[in-house]
């Protein structure tokens, strides 16, 4: 039954984004909010999706940490449902994102329209003060910074190293990070069916002022959102 379920939320899933997709096309050179606003239409209609066939609900804690103007938030990453919920969540995101996700058609045409900020993960220094440059100049439009320091998804109670390039946007703009917790992993894993019934939560928690050195701040960063993260999950 599970399975059964699992099937025809993914067939109403990407039956949507194929219509979407279609309708989206001659839609491509519109300004920037205009294809943001499209995106964030997409998403809406994907929960409504997961609700009806999964019976699975979204709930925002710390809604009140949300930067409204700028910001940058570090995620923890355990689904592709944390990418394009947040559309629904922030009011204009920027993802930094794996460059080799740009060669997807009309998905890194997309990316590259909408201002999202590839990085190459084996380009030394140069792609690391591209990062930061990029960022900066984002932060300064007013629009959300978002960045999964894990680097890719991760199996819920799973731990990896988180990378470093999110201390050098953080040292560079000298902006405060915030942290954000979540179980999406739990309900949308990144291999196999769904789990029906149930609430995805994302928790906001409160910021990491600017000034820390490289240590204490990667260090505050992973402490707190693999502690949030563990609890939502048990």
């Amino acid at each position: 039954m599970r399975t059964l379920r699992s099937s025809l939320f993914k067939t109403l899933f990407y039956l949507w984004t194929g219509i979407f997709c279609i309708l989206y096309l001659p839609l491509m050179w519109l300004p920037r909010n205009g294809l943001i606003a499209c995106q964030r239409v997409w998403s809406h209609g994907v929960l409504v999706i997961l609700r009806l066939i999964m019976n699975i609900k979204l709930e925002i804690r710390g809604r009140d940490k949300i930067p409204q103007d700028g910001g940058i938030l570090a995620m923890k990453h355990q689904s592709s449902f944390d990418t394009f919920v947040m559309h629904t969540i922030v009011r204009y995101p920027a993802f930094v994102m794996k460059q080799e996700l740009i060669k997807i058609p009309l998905y890194g045409s997309f990316c590259l329209n909408t201002g999202m900020i590839p990085i190459d993960r084996d380009g030394g220094l140069k792609a690391l003060k591209n990062l930061m440059k990029k960022s900066s100049e984002t932060i300064n439009e007013g629009r959300q910074l978002i960045i999964f320091p894990e680097g890719s998804r991760t199996i819920p109670g799973d731990h990896v190293e988180y990378q470093s390039g999110i201390f050098g946007i953080y040292k560079f703009t000298k902006e405060p990070v915030i942290p954000v917790a979540l179980n999406s992993g739990v309900f949308w894993p990144k291999k196999g069916p769904l789990v029906a019934g149930g609430t995805i939560v994302f928790d906001f928690l409160n910021p990491i002022e600017a000034g820390k050195s490289k240590d204490d701040f990667m260090a505050t960063l992973e402490n707190r959102i693999e502690d949030a993260s563990t609890k939502l999950i048990k």
